[in-house]
């Protein structure tokens, strides 16, 4: 349970994106949208926040990226740690601060922890043997080899985690591994690591998270957990042999690195050291403060890392305070199919803002609404449009524009001074009272969905309000009514201003801009929103109404659509196996083949089979009868005229009782469908050779 149950100072960390490829919906749905939703109210609650986060620019991927791409690590780096960090300023991703895991205050503070560790005894030094590539004369660390998952028979897992059943790895645990340098098979060379003993924390462990967060950790968080320590911890390695990354920092340690998975974690700290030195503060407080609640956000394949691995490391270091929560998303697929990097299935962030400017919000919201909070969830483009057009839109935007639109056409801007108030007037007022509670409730819990739609309840709330009050007709009778019905409305579009802020933050701020709070004395805070009789006071004067929002017209989505088809098709063909080379042929063999130029005179579809043509070839030779199968992919009449290509000297055979003399030479095409072998039609005629 928390230490403290309402602690002012909090250190919000989200995981550390790897800078292999650019950041996309999947990891905003999964870590970083959820993530500044919960700091940003944090903020508004007034308590003292720390949202951290850096690249990570020291795992294996890089590596392989780079001898993909046949630069040096530090160009990748450079190249995507630049488009990660832009990506998250654009979108409004609010860290206090941005680091990286190869900037000098990481390395320091990586070392010295590791430095540490082995002063006081916490590793063990072993020699084992690894994974070896002969041809690239290298050990095999992580994704450097693939092979079958022992656990689920996944075949292309990695060595370090299978990526189908999410199981922790090593590398020497996979069935039939292979190189992902050279294709080959490794051999085992021996070679000396430091290891974590986690079977010593076991204890600590089962106390810490079997008993103490049983109830306030998410079950797929608590449930791997408690899986991993029921099924017996083993000692992890924290070394690697690889020369990316950060020297081993003993003794001993030349040509080795830190795992990536011991050294990222740090990355958070050496993030809040930079932060701390900016901004004139103390880190320490941030990590050493048992009053300090350390809350990380992360996707549901780093649950180990930051349940038992670094809190293993925090405990053993002894200064540090450890995770209070550690809310892990389940993972989002993209129209039916897993996001993909290699594969470019994905909708990327910094193309989303380009091809979508200013609509930052509609991504978050519906990334929000459809998160992958308790199972995996599916990201369609249908679905984008839809929040946008049918909730954004109709809903939230519409109230808004039509209480603004109102106050101007009736009052100049100015907030009126209500008369008498009715029931449904107090009983508005007192439900708009309650909504901060009601966002608390579900942010606090870290049910950021619920939390969404909430908001949308309060902007239907104001919908229902006007539609059942109807102020655009009362004013040609009641006057002195509808100036009551325009001050509560605009006291819900106000509470929508403060509350929308952690869900929808260029909208809150658009919307504060509207309402002419931003320069007045009259912002409230959140709060002061369950007391504050008059969040917008009368005679207050607000400013010329916009749209919050915009359609998306089908065109916008038909475009995307065809560009992920692009992508499937693309990926379609480099995956199509080619097939293998036949068996050796002499010359001889190959000259005896007799292809001639023909032209088909006559084709019509066999009875009673659906593949099956009978085409009349004029060979030059001869017009011949030839069956061919490619009747589900041609029309009898299109193909008439055709030239095509034949092996005239094919033994005759007997198909459907039809004699076939000869065969059609085919293909296929990037699409996958069956074209001809066309011989060039200019000046070649019928019953000519091709050699």
């Amino acid at each position: 349970m928390p230490k403290n149950s309402s602690p002012s100072r909090y250190t919000v960390t989200a995981a550390l994106p790897y800078t292999n490829g650019p950041i996309h919906i999947g990891h905003l749905a999964g870590v970083y949208v959820p993530a500044d939703i919960y700091s940003r109210y944090l903020r508004l609650k007034g308590n003292d926040v720390a949202f951290i986060c850096g690249s990570d620019e020291h795992g294996v991927a890089i590596p392989m990226k780079a001898k993909k791409e046949g630069v040096n690590p530090k160009e990748i780096i450079d190249k995507y740690h630049g488009i990660i960090k832009k990506s998250f300023m654009d979108f409004g991703i609010s860290f206090d601060n941005y680091s990286r895991t190869s900037a000098a205050v990481h390395h320091k503070t990586a070392s010295d922890f590791f430095k540490k560790l082995d002063e006081q005894g916490d590793f063990i030094e072993e020699e084992t043997e690894q994974l070896y590539d002969e041809e690239a004369e290298q050990f095999l660390a992580d994704r450097f080899v693939v092979g079958t998952c022992p656990k689920c028979g996944y075949e292309e897992a990695y060595g370090d985690q299978c990526e189908n059943c999410g199981s922790s790895l090593n590398a020497t645990d996979l069935i039939n591994p292979k190189s992902t340098i050279t294709g080959g098979i490794p051999t085992l060379k021996k070679t000396k690591h430091w290891f974590l003993p986690l079977d010593r924390y076991e204890g600590f462990l089962k106390e810490w998270i079997l008993e103490g967060h049983k109830h306030d950790w998410k079950p797929n968080v608590y449930g791997q957990c408690k899986s991993w320590i029921d099924d017996g911890l083993k000692p992890r390695a924290v070394t690697r042999d690889l020369d990316w990354g950060i020297p081993v920092p003993v003794e001993g340690g030349e040509g080795k690195v830190l795992y990536v998975w011991f050294d990222a974690p740090i990355g958070y700290i050496s993030s809040t050291k930079e932060w701390a030195e900016r901004e004139g503060k103390d880190w320490e407080p941030y990590w050493k403060d048992e009053n300090t609640q350390l809350v990380h956000f992360i996707g549901k394949d780093n649950i180990v890392f930051h349940c038992i691995i670094f809190p293993c490391m925090l405990k053993a270091h002894g200064d540090f305070v450890l995770p209070e929560n550690v809310p892990a998303n389940e993972f989002l697929n993209l129209e039916g199919n897993k996001l993909s990097t290699s594969k470019n299935w994905a909708v990327w962030l910094h193309e989303y803002l380009e091809e979508f400017p200013n609509m930052q919000d509609v991504l978050r919201y519906a990334l929000t609404a459809n998160a992958p909070e308790t199972k995996d969830n599916d990201f369609t483009w249908k679905d984008f449009q839809a929040r946008n057009n049918n909730e954004l839109v109709a809903i939230f935007g519409n109230f808004v524009n039509r209480v603004t639109v109102l106050t101007h056409k009736y009052y100049n801007g100015v907030v009126p001074t209500p008369t008498k108030l009715h029931k449904i007037d107090k009983d508005t007022l007192a439900t708009l009272k309650g909504f901060p509670e009601i966002l608390s409730n579900s942010l606090e819990r870290y049910r950021f969905r619920e939390g969404s739609q909430e908001l949308m309840n309060l902007a239907r709330l104001g919908n229902k309000y006007l539609a059942d009050e109807e102020p655009w007709k009362l004013i040609k009778t009641d006057e002195e009514r509808v100036k009551t019905i325009m001050y509560v409305a605009l006291q819900i579009a106000a509470g929508l201003a403060t509350l929308s802020e952690p869900f929808l933050p260029f909208t809150s701020e658009k919307l504060k801009n509207i309402l002419n709070v931003r320069s007045s004395a009259v912002e409230t805070s959140w709060n002061d929103m369950g007391t504050n009789e008059a969040l917008l006071p009368s005679g207050h004067q607000i400013n010329k109404s916009e749209l919050l929002f915009r359609k998306i017209d089908d065109a916008e989505i038909q475009q995307q659509l065809e560009k992920l088809e692009a992508t499937k098709k693309v990926n379609a063909q480099m995956e199509k196996e080619i097939a293998p080379q036949k068996d050796t042929i002499t010359f001889d063999d190959f000259s005896n083949l007799d292809m001639r130029v023909g032209t088909i005179v006559e084709a019509e579809k066999m009875p009673k089979a659906n593949k099956l043509l009978v085409l009349k070839v004029d060979t030059g030779l001869d017009t011949r009868t030839i069956v061919s199968g490619i009747a589900e992919s041609f029309n009898p009449k299109d193909i008439v005229g055709k030239k095509v290509t034949v092996l005239v000297n094919l033994a005759p055979r007997k198909l459907r009782g039809v004699e076939s003399e000869g065969m059609i030479l085919m293909t296929e095409n990037e699409e996958g469908k069956l074209v001809f072998v066309n011989p060039d039609e200019d000046g070649v005629g019928n019953g000519e050779t091709i050699n």
